[in-house]
């Protein structure tokens, strides 16, 4: 397997206004983080908004989409905001990309667009990566350097597109998943990619860090606390902050993953396992 480094997203949907918003970049920074990642939702802000100013507040800091939807803007749409955004950040910039999200027909519906039924959101995926790569004859290009692309995907569909085409692929999946549950996720990526497979980052999303799930974040994940643990989920990481390395350092060793995203409300409790790890 591939000398797989570490890497760490700080996962933030905002802030309490623009100075407290450059605070937790600034932050983020601070403890090591490689990206701040944002998530495309209408009650959130526009992310071109604010992972420029992000980016604008911190040196080194990459900024990224947690991930941007297709279902919702056109393939050149996305490729320019894709350029305008490396070009604004000094190609700190990551593209996440995703078909779509739990409720985006809702989204799709405020903006006045067709949603699309699965096989068409995943063609408009395809669509947006061939942009970003291309840009259309006449579109902004930004630094002429596309951005690196990160996929966001649950089914094989998906997984595939992300192994044959992304820079990163991260798995979305249910609260209770297992590493049991994922190494079948792992090995479409590794069948699909082939030879480029030692070139794709796997990527997944601790929610909780700790016994216990925030009473805030419960009925997002619809479980508690007991049942992620005796689940054994790889979106819960408990112990000390060497066991929480532990964990993570064999699980990059038996399946590969290195890039792992947290919540902006653990950033500070989740800072020691990142001082252990990043880079390495």
């Amino acid at each position: 397997m591939a000398d797989r480094r570490f890497r760490f997203g700080l996962m933030a949907g905002g802030a309490r206004d623009g100075a407290a918003w450059a605070d937790l970049a600034r932050r983020a920074e601070d403890l090591g983080y490689a990206t701040l990642l944002t998530p495309d939702t209408t009650g959130t802000a526009d992310p071109v908004a604010s992972l420029a100013a992000a980016a604008g507040a911190t040196e080194s800091l990459r900024v990224g989409t947690f991930v941007l939807s297709a279902a919702t803007r056109p393939a050149a749409m996305v490729a320019w905001q894709a350029a305008s955004l490396a070009f604004a950040t000094g190609d700190r910039f990551e593209l996440g990309i995703g078909a779509g999200r739990p409720g985006g027909e809702a989204d799709a519906e405020l903006f006045g667009v067709p949603y699309g039924t699965a096989a068409e959101r995943v063609r408009r995926v395809e669509a947006v990566m061939d942009a970003v790569a291309h840009p259309p004859e006449g579109l902004f290009a930004g630094t002429g350097r596309p951005p690196r692309v990160l996929v966001a995907a649950s089914r094989r569909r998906m997984l595939e597109l992300g192994a044959r085409r992304a820079g990163t692929v991260a798995f979305g999946v249910p609260p209770l998943t297992g590493d049991k549950e994922l190494a079948p996720l792992v090995g479409i990526v590794r069948d699909a990619a082939g030879d480029r497979f030692d070139d794709v980052e796997l990527c997944t999303q601790v929610h909780v860090v700790g016994d216990e799930v925030p009473g805030w974040l419960a009925p997002q994940l619809g479980v508690d606390g007991a049942a992620m643990a005796a689940a054994g989920s790889i979106a819960m990481l408990t112990g000390t902050p060497r066991e929480m390395a532990g964990t993570l350092a064999r699980r990059r060793d038996e399946l590969g993953v290195s890039y792992v995203s947290v919540p902006s409300v653990f950033a500070e409790e989740f800072a020691p396992v990142v001082e252990l790890l990043a880079g390495r």
